[in-house]
């Protein structure tokens, strides 16, 4: 496995931004489960998470066979980052029951880099700086347009919102910790780190897909298996392996904005597989998105990984 100092930035940006295109086609893969299978989505949370924890042991177990070399600290942060992704998923489908999907992807996507550069700046002494600043309220403005652009009605709901910003507080708290756990603990062994994740997160949502219906009511078994099987391999094992591994060598800051190319992905196929059509307001959006991603890319002006007692002191940025 490669270690964090030799892992060049652009290839680590490279990672992460194939792991949020894998995530993009989640979210289809999950509605189709849903309206063929009859299975709730907090099940297909489920099934996702333990069909990635088998298939993210059967490859640390080629890597690498043991999962030693861990602190009880390093073990503590990756099963609560483990809870973290679990909460991520629960509130948002939550979500989005309550409030609709509009209002819950921009609580959700719109509030989560600003929670980690928060994060990051309290937690890890990053500095924002005044570029960072406005790369994130423009990557916050397409993805606004992004979002609403389609001219959907969104039912405002504040227990919509209040679940929607838990989703969010999930996501920026496993970013933050999974770059610490990189640095720290285990930095070396992203896939590992997934696989504890993982199992713990299907521990988490067992008890709801238990009370929910583990078994589809629905729809051709085989299609059913393929598709969770695929939720398991691709936006769950790979995805979560190249985005930890990315962590190494990205600030949790940039690694936020990076990702917001999720929804990005997820329109695309919406457009080429689903037949939706796009408004001129979406196409803008997903422009502006894609150039704050491309700028990222295109600036070497970035903040090193994160060091226990150390924390990298980025450039000035004016």
């Amino acid at each position: 496995m490669l270690h964090s100092g030799s892992l060049p930035v652009g290839r680590a940006m490279f990672y992460i931004a194939t792991a949020a295109v894998a995530w993009g086609t989640g979210g289809a893969v999950a509605a189709v489960l849903h309206s063929t299978s009859g299975l709730d989505p907090l099940t297909v949370s489920f099934w996702r998470f333990l069909c990635g924890t088998v298939a993210l042991a059967v490859a640390r177990s080629l890597l690498r066979p043991s999962l030693t070399g861990r602190s009880k600290s390093g073990l503590w942060r990756l099963t609560v980052t483990g809870a973290g992704m679990a909460v991520y998923q629960a509130a948002y489908f939550a979500s989005v029951n309550v409030a609709g999907v509009a209002v819950a992807t921009m609580v959700t996507l719109g509030s989560g880099p600003v929670l980690v550069a928060l994060g990051a700046r309290l937690w890890m002494a990053e500095r924002l700086g005044r570029r960072r600043i406005l790369v994130i309220v423009v990557a916050l403005t397409g993805l606004a347009m992004l979002v609403f652009g389609g001219g959907s009605t969104v039912r405002s709901s504040l227990p919509g919102v209040g679940l929607a910003l838990l989703s969010a507080v999930g996501y920026a708290g496993t970013t933050l910790l999974s770059q610490v756990i990189g640095a720290e603990e285990g930095g070396d062994d992203p896939v590992g780190n997934a696989l504890i994740g993982f199992a713990t997160g299907s521990v988490c949502l067992l008890p709801f897909a238990l009370a929910l219906g583990l078994l589809p009511e629905r729809g051709a078994p085989v299609t059913v298996g393929a598709l969770l099987v695929y939720l398991g391999l691709f936006p769950s094992a790979l995805a979560y392996g190249l985005f930890f591994t990315g962590l190494r060598a990205v600030p949790a800051t940039t690694a936020s904005i990076i990702t917001l190319v999720e929804p990005l992905a997820a329109t695309a196929i919406a457009v080429l597989l689903l037949g939706e059509h796009l408004t001129v307001p979406t196409l803008l959006g997903g422009a502006v998105l894609l150039a704050t991603v491309v700028a990222l890319a295109a600036s070497r002006r970035e903040s090193g990984p994160y060091r226990s007692g150390n924390p990298a002191e980025p450039p000035q940025e004016h």
